[in-house]
């Protein structure tokens, strides 16, 4: 017994670091910090008194080591997880770790604190007693009575702390539209098996789900549809898509200047530019998914999931009317560039579900040295190298490119960059800016190929940012960058950092400008489509052409916080966006507050139905095939390529082709150090390509 209290105090206690150092549970008053100080000892009585059921000393004390190590481990996984989502891991995001994990280590590595070694001294301080038998092992069984005594007490503390809970927070696990609540009232192990019971019932609900389920769905999107601008429906009709993908950029670095440097020159040209639509109002809506939530905004119109990512829980099997499929099925070669493993986030599984003909991965790729980071080839590399495969695609096509430079921690190696740097005394603030301007020196210089090459005349080029980069943890160390003073930063304040750039760049297009509409990533496609001259009133997508005079312009985020040209809504509190102060509405502007506020939650609940039921396998609009993913193979792509244009003789439209059978790859120019390093064994990231079966 007192071996057992002794491990559960030390558990207890750094259990308190992780709520008062790492996971600033925002508490508001004694009462709350009575609850923090208690609820993680019900649930470490009750997993700790599990080995005091095993008599024999052999195995209580493996068994109970066994249960200390583990919750350890769950406590520091969450610590690690926390700092770079500001969220607590669920038992979906965990069954789904393994596909996401390849190309974390350099991040989790720059996650780590030094005060991290609190979370395991007391394991090794506690083996050390035991071997130098300050510490003895004791025979003698526990009485069963006591055993049950203890379990007895745990279970009365937990309800103890869930009523405790209950009154500080009245309907504290139906309302959990933020789990910091649930971890605050009742601990990490009892969110952990909350959520475990919640993943449970979704699965069950998805093998009950009937077609008749989609009628509310179909009432909300018909009843939400906006028409098209009749002036701009179709006016990119036939071009070439080409997608951006901005990691981690945030729209504060559009016209930003450091030390009298323009950050990113060339994206500022562009979105100043005659031949772009751009949006100053544009917000990222990603939530735990991140950069696969924004993909799946981007493909499908539908909102990422409320817990962990779609690509990696719902990617394998679920249907989509995505726009890789659309566009291949109105004549589009569809293909992704991307310098990271193709199974991270499970990209390789669900662009095929999407129906992405083409994965260009990082096995097409050298990035061997220090030509890649930790998330994959570095940006200059993947758009230079990806020209010997682009050139071979049929067009008109489809392709998008996903950077990875500019991402957490913000690394490059010392010879891919002189920017100089503000200094805020924050590395991961200062860094962002230095990456910021080595993707726009790698944009760059893909412009002046597709120039070159000829591509930009007959190209639409869409580039969007994905998620923000900073977190909120460091917005403060950001804010003296932004003119503001750290003091007075608000929760206002980091609902307004999330937007994100969106441009449609049209080369020799001379009607654009920058649009003040506010809009979110679900806007995207329907917008896209239009653009294209392809109606977007058939799919079953959840944002509106933001071209539309019928366009709502209430952006809603994953925690069912919302943003509008009037107003903002951070967790309840309400905000003017003329005088940046919370307001308390009454009478109509309260009703319209409340409109808006029930638009949010009906379509990201609707969103969450259509998608964790695979709703979409019941719907099937006119003139659309259903994907089949057999029909990929990532392995082969620039074979299979190849192997058309041959098939097609002169009536192939590849870029190769219209070049007279000659590579473009001259044209392309960059001043990457790593394109003359040698190829060496060593390299940053783990190369895997689940299509290959060679074995080579």
């Amino acid at each position: 017994m007192g071996f057992t209290t002794l491990l559960v105090v030390l558990f207890w206690l750094k259990t308190l670091v992780a709520y008062f150092v790492d996971f600033k549970l925002g508490l508001s008053d004694p009462f709350q910090f009575l609850i923090v100080l208690l609820n993680p000892i019900a649930t470490t009585v009750l997993l700790f008194g599990l080995a005091l059921y095993l008599k024999r000393a052999r195995f209580f004390y493996p068994f109970i080591f066994l249960i200390d190590i583990l919750n350890s481990l769950l406590l520091y996984i969450n610590v690690i997880y926390f700092r770079e989502f500001t969220d607590f891991m669920t038992v979906s995001t965990m069954l789904g770790y393994s596909k996401v994990d390849q190309g974390l280590s350099g991040s989790s590595l720059a996650l780590t604190s030094p005060h991290d070694i609190l979370y395991w001294l007391d394991l090794v301080i506690v083996i050390v007693l035991m071997l130098t038998r300050r510490i003895y092992i004791d025979p003698r069984p526990v009485n069963k009575r006591v055993a049950l005594a203890v379990t007895s007490a745990g279970l009365l503390a937990f309800s103890v702390n869930l009523t405790l809970g209950e009154m500080d927070r009245p309907q504290l696990l139906t309302r959990t539209f933020d789990r910091t609540y649930v971890v605050k009232y009742l601990g990490l192990d009892a969110f952990t098996v909350y959520d475990g019971i919640k993943s449970g019932h979704t699965s069950e609900l998805r093998s009950h789900a009937k077609k008749s389920e989609l009628s509310g769905i179909l009432k909300y999107i018909h009843g939400n549809y906006a028409a098209p601008d009749k002036n701009l429906y179709g006016v990119a009709k036939k071009k070439n898509v080409i997608i951006i993908h901005l990691e981690s950029f945030q729209q504060f670095l559009i016209n930003k200047k450091i030390n009298g440097q323009e950050v990113t020159p060339f994206l500022n040209k562009l979105y100043k530019s005659k031949s772009t639509y751009s949006f100053d109002n544009f917000f990222h809506e990603v939530g735990q998914g991140k950069t696969s939530d924004a993909e799946t905004m981007l493909e499908t119109g539908t909102y990422g999931l409320s817990q962990g990512s779609l690509f990696t829980q719902l990617g394998n099997d679920n249907t989509f009317q995505a726009a890789p499929a659309i566009f291949d099925q109105a004549g589009y070669t569809t293909a992704v560039f991307h310098g990271n493993v193709g199974s991270f986030w499970n990209r390789n599984n669900t662009y095929k579900n999407l129906g992405y003909q083409y994965f260009f991965d990082a096995s097409y790729y050298d990035t061997s040295g220090d030509k890649s980071l930790g998330y994959g080839l570095k940006d200059k590399l993947l758009f230079n190298d990806s020209v010997k495969y682009l050139q071979h695609l049929q067009q008109p096509f489809y392709v998008k490119y996903l950077t990875v430079s500019n991402h957490f921690p913000f690394s490059l190696d010392s010879e891919d960059s002189t920017f100089k740097t503000p200094n805020t005394g924050d590395k991961t603030v200062d860094n962002y800016f230095k990456t910021a301007n080595y993707l726009d020196q790698s944009i760059k210089e893909f412009y002046h190929y597709l120039d070159k090459s000829g591509l930009a005349k007959n190209s639409l080029v869409m580039i969007y940012g994905d998620h923000y980069g900073i977190s909120n943890s460091s917005n403060k160390s950001l804010a003296k960058l932004l003119g503001v003073d750290p003091d007075d930063w608000n929760d206002y304040d980091n609902a307004q950092l999330q937007r994100v750039p969106l441009m449609f760049n049209m080369p020799g297009y001379k009607k654009g400008k920058i649009e003040h509409t506010y809009g979110g990533e679900v806007d995207v496609l329907p917008t896209l489509l239009h653009l294209m001259g392809m109606n977007s009133k058939k799919y079953l997508q959840f944002g509106t052409d933001m071209f539309s005079k019928e366009h709502n312009q209430v952006v809603a985020f994953r925690n069912r916080d919302w943003e509008s040209p009037g107003y903002t809504s951070v967790d309840g509190t309400i905000y003017s966006n003329k005088t940046q102060q919370e307001i308390h509405p009454t009478g109509k502007l309260k009703a319209k507050i409340d409109k808006m506020q029930a638009h949010v939650n009906e379509g990201l609940s609707l969103s969450d139905s259509l998608n964790t039921k695979n709703l979409l396998r019941f719907y099937h609009p006119k003139g659309f095939t259903a994907v089949d993913p057999s029909d990929y193979n990532y392995s082969d792509g620039l074979q299979k390529s190849e192997k058309l244009e041959k098939k097609l003789g002169l009536k192939s439209t590849s870029l190769f082709s219209r070049n007279g059978d000659k590579s473009t790859q001259g044209l392309y120019k960059t001043d990457a150090p790593e394109l003359n390093h040698k190829e060496t064994d060593s390299n940053r990231i783990k190369i895997t390509n689940q299509d290959d079966t060679s074995g080579k």
